[in-house]
């Protein structure tokens, strides 16, 4: 059975392909603030986000002619955020830690899953304090709903980088919100 996507915005769409600014203007209006959150989790600077966002909006109705309705609008402009964001951090010389010599990466499952009832934006702002690498990988996996797979094409990882650095990211995410004083009850 093949995926069929509804997008309610379909008309919007269809105006900005036939060049309507204020099409433009409304499409702009409906996706800004979930895209400038979703590049925020990916690059943790404020302006660098807003940078991406502009980025992705000028890319997105420049290429508008392209989008051929195979997912919604707002997929394909979130893919399009996610590899603005990515091609920020590699501006950034992130540095992935390569795992590739590891024989034996333990499965998700059996690490300590670490469920924390906290509030979300004490959550937000520990996340904020890891590590580049960690952040985003943790970002694509848990709020973005990417897996292992998508994630290593996404940052040009193998699928082993990414579980590592998923279970170090929740590692050193458990270590900050105990360190915090929050603790697992």
């Amino acid at each position: 059975m093949e995926a069929v996507y509804v997008d309610k915005n379909l008309e919007l769409v269809k105006a900005c392909m036939q060049g309507s600014r204020a099409a433009q203007f409304e499409l702009y209006k409906l996706y800004a603030k979930a895209m400038y959150n979703v590049a925020l989790r990916i690059l943790n600077y404020e302006e660098e986000a807003e940078d991406v966002l502009q980025e992705a909006f000028l890319d997105a109705f420049t290429r508008i002619i392209d989008f051929r309705q195979e997912t919604t609008f707002g997929l394909w402009l979130k893919q399009i955020v996610i590899n603005k964001s990515i091609n920020y951090l590699r501006r950034r010389k992130m540095e992935f830690v390569s795992t590739d010599e590891i024989s034996e990466v333990p499965d998700e499952a059996s690490f300590d899953d670490y469920e924390v009832q906290l509030q979300a934006d004490d959550i937000r702002k520990a996340i904020k304090e890891l590590p580049d690498g960690y952040r985003v990988v943790l970002s694509l996996y848990l709020l973005e709903g990417y897996d292992h797979e998508e994630i290593s094409h996404i940052l040009k990882i193998s699928e082993n980088t990414s579980r590592t650095q998923y279970m170090r990211a929740k590692k050193k995410l458990k270590s900050i919100l105990e360190q915090k004083g929050m603790r697992d009850e």
